[in-house]
């Protein structure tokens, strides 16, 4: 004998929870969208955009082949990655509100961290083969 499926709790909070298929997909990307439109409002986030903008071009420029256009996209993508997670997690320590703790400095700070190693990666990667190409 079989036993009817346990039903989802968090159905009941989330909408999302209960979509199958096309449905779920439709609106997850609604909600991506928006968490895009909510990080282009932090000033870093537009800033690395517009990095982003100039350098995957001059990747597509400065590689020989995909795999050498792959490895230098990759770090620029990750560094507007890192900047989405840091913005998330800053949002997150702020709905508890303004005032001050350890706890929430530490985090805040930590992903500030993720958001200058992704950068040092990324300027590491670029600077090798800026120096192999023109050196």
């Amino acid at each position: 004998m079989s036993r009817p499926p346990t039903p989802d709790p968090y159905a009941q909070v989330n909408p999302q929870k209960a979509r199958t298929g096309l449905s779920r997909i439709w609106h997850a990307a609604g909600y991506s969208v928006a968490g895009l439109k909510a990080a282009w409002r932090e000033k870093a986030f537009r800033q690395e955009v517009l990095a982003a903008v100039v350098m995957l071009p001059a990747a597509a420029w400065l590689a020989r082949d995909w795999r050498e256009w792959a490895l230098l996209a990759a770090p620029v993508v990750l560094v507007l990655v890192v900047e989405l997670l840091n913005s998330a997690v800053e949002a997150a320590i702020d709905r508890f509100g303004p005032q001050w703790h350890e706890l929430s400095k530490n985090a805040k700070d930590m992903g500030s961290a993720a958001v200058l190693l992704s950068i040092l990666l990324c300027a590491a990667v670029w600077g090798a083969a800026l120096y192999e190409r023109f050196a």
